[in-house]
């Protein structure tokens, strides 16, 4: 007789699992059932593959009956510290057990204790009937029921959890790690552990002493004297944490062994339940679609091929006030720009595309030309400034939908052209951004519509040509420049299509609404703006950089003894280790020449060789005067006598914008020659620059999301918390120790390694070690918020901010071991920058409203360089500015996200930027 095979679904887990992945859905009635349809699609899928694999004879799912148990009357912090449930989460619970009992589930609960209980309590009884038992859940807590004829199933990774597994996460047996959780302890479910004592420490307690009692009952064998006090002081907490997290496991059964025998799901049950909420798909599963069909819309229509022909070139108004009627009709169109430049503030509108419906889309030409030079004549086309005003209303309209892809560049094009306002409007770049950040490398349109449509449309090659060949739009023929042009814009449309429904089912409608999408107008205003540069001050820069680095090559020629290109990486490893007999570090695989990179020179000018000092210098004087004090003169534009940057919206991985032509963001800041850069940019006269910058907004968000009592501390009352740091990690605080403790704070939280912390401290691989170490013991909320997150990473592929941008490490999953540790880093370091950057957007997008309504209108935000924005403002406004700028960035979290520990916001003015700091 085959035996039997009990499944206990941790169905509190599935839950939650199925609200944060599915987006919020209402039924036919009104009623919130997002959580519940991902619920009943998971227990169905769960059904289906275990029947598929080894037909078990058993299941039940087990829930939580409420937030009270007996753990709260051994310890009122119990769970103290989770939040209340969402509200829209709340009416769906007694649906999901309706959706478990549909399928004729035993859905099992009790008032008074958790479902690990009932779970642990069937799993035990199950095992001395002789049922084989699985564990379908991820929790940490039941991995202390492991053992021979009882496994886990963690459906998330399709993978079974078994003694060997359990042993390399906690270092120990199954039958020890509730001794392991107890000491340890649990910020989610407010567990208090050992003060100090992680994952690592408490794992090699429990393998010296095998039980909590036993390692108090043996304090005076445990070596470190402060470990060994901390145990001490915390001996009670250690001995009430074991009973917190310690099962009960000799509960009363509430439906007998043989009650939970699994059947096939019951039409006459289950075929109801879908069809009252709506959930056709599953239904249909069924071969009951047609008792669904008043709770869907139809299924989706073949999808429209790409037809060139069937594009429409514009050209009278009669055709355009068309388009521009059916456009109103629809409420609805995309709408894409064509120029002759990629700069947006220096580019002349040629031409505009139109796009109502897939494959209904047209062209309309505003500046094309034929011939060449002085023979260049107009086609014929309709006036820009005709067609400019009889779009103003269709763009101004706010019952049409206006859809643009990278719409920035399409605004200040626009807006240079006489366009008065576009919205309400859309931006499939954002919303990809939105949805995939981290996934794929760009979200230009192209690659969006090879990925999402299937479709590689025509390259801008193709119509304008290459090298000599080349043309600018406005030369491109009108049917060329037509099939080119509507495309873009039909492309538009159905990405928008596509990814809109995306957005509400997986959860990145908040972050494309809140954070992305409103800063598009706002952005698209300060490029327009740019900033004032004093060139005369940057001539001057030049020169003497020029002056400075011919006397660097004069020196590092005669240290040589002789010339050479300093430039060139083969010549200068040559001059390095072989004329000068320099130990080398490193060599190139691919070539084998001498590896002279930064890292490289470093290494031999910290071990005194000079001639690499000066050639560091060199490189950063030639780099500033190229990049910065030339470069900048010629990206002045003339009309303005300003630079103007382009901020990228959907260029990093973790949400920062991106500053390119030219990047403003790379200032250097830490020596003289890069902060004197800075003083060259300049406020018009009767104006001030004003800097405002978030104070160690990373560090402060780490608090916060980690839970870290000191550092939130510190922050709350405003002291120093690198002076903390020197005195909880050197003992001290000196100059010498404060300036390391800063390194320390800024490096551990991104995951360095002992390696990296010795090369930027300067000291060997071991004391860097103990320093990370001890940091780990002072601040064990660091290391567990470290852990949580790349295991989070590992179970979901990506992470998430404070207000919900989904940031992909798809190389988590890598089998390249240093690909995977970097992803690692990666994760962490994008929940906590990835957060700053949500929150200085929140306040870029809030900042332009609230100072128009303090009446401010002399002050105009021009950049944002990681955590700081820089304003140009008239020198009557600087006292009230300074109070609006303050007030909402240090309010930019709120209302959807408040933190513990508050943002400090320093800001100070001066003539230039350099000034301002």
């Amino acid at each position: 007789m085959p035996q039997n095979h009990l499944y206990l679904v941790d169905g509190s887990g599935y839950i939650f699992r199925a609200y944060h992945r599915l987006p919020p859905l209402t039924d036919p009635q009104g009623t919130p059932v997002g959580a519940v349809y991902g619920f009943t699609a998971m227990l169905w899928k769960l059904i289906e593959e275990l029947n598929k694999a080894e037909a078990p004879t058993h299941l039940a799912v087990i829930f939580d009956a409420g937030a009270v148990t007996f753990r709260n009357e051994m310890y009122a912090g119990y769970k103290a510290q989770r939040p209340p449930p969402p509200e829209d989460l709340v009416p769906q619970f007694p649906l999901i057990r309706d959706a478990v009992r549909a399928f004729g589930v035993p859905c099992i609960e009790q008032e008074g204790v958790e479902a690990d209980d009932i779970i642990a309590s069937y799993a035990l009884a199950a095992l001395r009937e002789g049922y084989a038992v699985s564990i379908v859940s991820s929790d940490k807590d039941l991995m202390q029921l492991i053992q021979p004829g009882l496994d886990m199933y963690d459906t998330m990774k399709n993978c079974r959890v078994n003694r060997e597994d359990v042993i390399a996460k906690f270092g120990v047996p199954p039958e020890q790690v509730g001794e392991v959780l107890a000491l340890m302890g649990d910020s989610v479910d407010n567990v208090p552990g050992v003060r100090g004592v992680g994952p690592k420490g408490a794992a090699e307690l429990i393998q010296q002493f095998g039980t909590v009692d036993e390692l108090l009952s043996r304090l005076d064998e445990v070596k470190r004297p402060k470990l060994r006090d901390m145990l001490a002081a915390s001996a009670d907490d250690a001995r009430m944490s074991r009973e917190l997290v310690r099962l009960k496991d000799d509960l009363p059964l509430h439906d007998p062994l043989d009650k939970l025998v699994l059947k096939e799901p019951s039409q006459d049950s289950l075929a109801p339940f879908l069809a009252k909420h709506g959930f056709r798909a599953l239904l249909s599963k069924l071969g009951r679609e047609t008792e669904a069909a008043h709770a869907a819309p139809a299924a989706d229509t073949p999808a429209v091929p790409f037809d060139h022909a069937a594009y429409e070139c514009v050209t009278t108004m009669e055709r355009l006030d068309w388009w521009i009627e059916q456009a109103t009709t629809h409420g609805l169109v995309a709408v894409d720009s064509e120029t002759n430049h990629l700069d947006a503030t220096r580019a002349c509108l040629v031409g505009l595309s139109l796009a109502l419906a897939p494959g209904v889309a047209c062209y309309v030409p505003l500046d094309h030309k034929t011939g060449e030079g002085l023979l260049a004549e107009p086609v014929d086309q309709l006036s820009a400034k005709e067609v400019i005003v009889r779009l103003n209303p269709l763009f101004a309209n706010p019952a049409v939908v206006k859809v643009g892809q990278n719409l920035k560049y399409d605004l200040i094009v626009f807006g240079r052209h006489g366009v008065e306002t576009i919205a309400p409007y859309e931006d499939t770049m954002l919303m990809s951004y939105a949805l995939d950040g981290g996934r794929w490398n760009g979200h230009g349109m192209d690659d969006l519509s090879v990925r999402h449509l299937g479709h590689t449309p025509i390259s801008y090659k193709e119509v304008t040509g290459t090298h000599k060949s080349r043309v600018t739009f406005d030369f491109v023929p009108l049917r060329r420049a037509t099939d080119y042009a509507a495309e873009d814009a039909d492309v538009t449309l159905r990405l928008y299509e596509k990814l809109r429904a995306r957005l509400w089912r997986e959860q990145a409608t908040r972050i494309y609404q809140t954070v992305d999408r409103p800063l598009i107008p706002v952005v698209a205003a300060m490029e327009r703006d740019g900033i004032l540069v004093d060139r005369a001050q940057l001539a001057a820069m030049s020169a003497a950089f020029e002056t400075e680095i011919a006397a660097l090559e004069a020196t590092i020629h005669e240290q040589a003894g002789h010339k050479f290109t300093i430039g060139s990486p083969k010549q200068l490893g040559e001059v390095l280790f072989e004329k000068l007999g320099h130990a080398s570090g490193k060599k190139s695989g691919k070539t084998g020449a001498f590896a002279t990179d930064v890292t490289e020179l470093e290494r031999l000018a910290a071990s005194g060789v000079e001639i690499a000092a000066r050639v560091l210098e060199w490189r950063s004087l030639t780099k500033l005067k190229s990049t910065y004090t030339d470069s900048l003169q010629q990206q002045i534009l003339p009309e303005t006598g300003r630079v103007h940057t382009c901020f990228g919206l959907a260029s990093t991985t973790t949400g920062r914008l991106s500053s390119t032509d030219p990047n403003l963001q790379n200032i250097p800041i830490r020596t003289e020659q890069g902060r004197r850069i800075r003083h060259a940019f300049v406020a018009a006269p009767g104006n001030v620059i004003l800097a405002a910058d978030y104070n160690q907004i990373e560090l402060r968000l780490v608090a916060h999301i980690a839970d870290v009592p000191e550092l939130k501390q510190v922050y709350s009352e405003g002291g120093d918390v690198h002076a903390l740091t020197a005195q909880e990690v050197f003992g001290e605080v000196t100059r010498d120790t404060r300036a390391r403790a800063k390194t320390i704070n800024f490096s551990i939280i991104y995951g360095i390694s002992a390696f990296g912390l010795a090369q930027r401290l300067a000291i060997d691989r071991g004391e860097a070690a103990r320093y990370i170490e001890l940091y780990f013991s002072r601040f064990p909320g660091i290391r567990n918020y470290m852990a949580e997150t790349i295991a989070s990473a590992k179970e979901l592929g990506f992470v998430s901010t404070l207000h919900g941008r989904k940031v992909h490490v798809p190389q988590i999953f890598s089998k390249q071991m240093g690909e995977r540790q970097n992803a690692e880093r990666q994760a962490v370091n994008a929940r906590v920058q990835g957060t700053a950057a949500d929150i200085v957007k929140r306040a870029m997008a809030r900042m332009p409203g609230a100072l128009a309504d303090a009446g401010l209108t002399q002050t105009r935000m021009l950049l944002q360089v990681h955590d700081e924005l820089v304003f140009e403002v008239a020198e009557g406004e600087v006292a009230a500015a300074s109070e609006v700028i303050r007030t909402v960035m240090a309010a930019a979290t709120g209302p959807s996200v408040t933190l513990s520990v508050p943002l400090g916001v320093e800001i100070g003015t001066g003539r230039s930027w350099g000034d301002a700091h």
